[in-house]
């Protein structure tokens, strides 16, 4: 046992000592080459983040996000007022999340401002129903949110460069129906 601790303590003892023989030479410092701190301080290639690849992808992060939206807000519409402020503060959530991504405004500011004014207005009209305003008044918070999404789609398929193809007749707007509480 004696031998076994004793062998074990040369060995650490020659690990802890080879670390602190001397180091492997260093190459003389050249005028040439620059000091680590300049290196740092190059400048370096910036993408431009409107190109076609990227922004395809920044799209489709925008896009994610009115995508949950429309999908909470479908949800929202077939709920009793009694729960529609779960529902409004989920839409608001969605809404932050995508006031908060980041796009450059040259080529997806404009998409992201129709993003965002369509979900003010569709929190809008639903607050208003929530405080008793008038139908027609709902009627129009709808009309106007509509229009707001389908300005958005169209700027949407700009960015993405696709072809709009426009139905020949349009179709009936609906209704808004009101579920009493019980």
């Amino acid at each position: 046992m004696f031998k076994k601790t004793l062998y074990l303590y040369f060995l650490f003892c020659a690990l802890i000592l080879s670390a602190c023989g001397p180091s492997a030479p260093q190459p003389a410092a050249d005028a040439a080459q620059p000091a680590p701190f300049e290196a740092l301080a190059a400048p370096t290639q910036t993408i431009d983040p409107c190109l076609p690849e990227y922004k395809r992808v920044l799209a489709q992060r925008v896009h994610n996000h009115m995508r949950e939206f429309d999908d909470a807000s479908t949800l929202a519409a077939a709920l009793t007022t009694t729960q529609l402020p779960g529902a409004i503060a989920d839409l608001q959530r969605i809404r932050r999340a995508a006031q908060d991504e980041p796009v450059p405004s040259a080529c997806l500011g404009k998409l992201k401002d129709l993003q965002v004014a369509h979900m003010n207005m569709v929190i809008d009209t639903l607050l208003a129903l929530l405080n008793g305003a008038q139908a027609a008044d709902l009627q129009t918070g709808i009309k106007n949110a509509r229009d707001l999404h389908n300005a958005y789609t169209l700027e949407l398929a700009v960015v993405l460069d696709l072809t709009v193809v426009v139905p020949p007749t349009a179709t009936a707007a609906p209704t808004l129906s009101i579920t009493p509480t019980p």
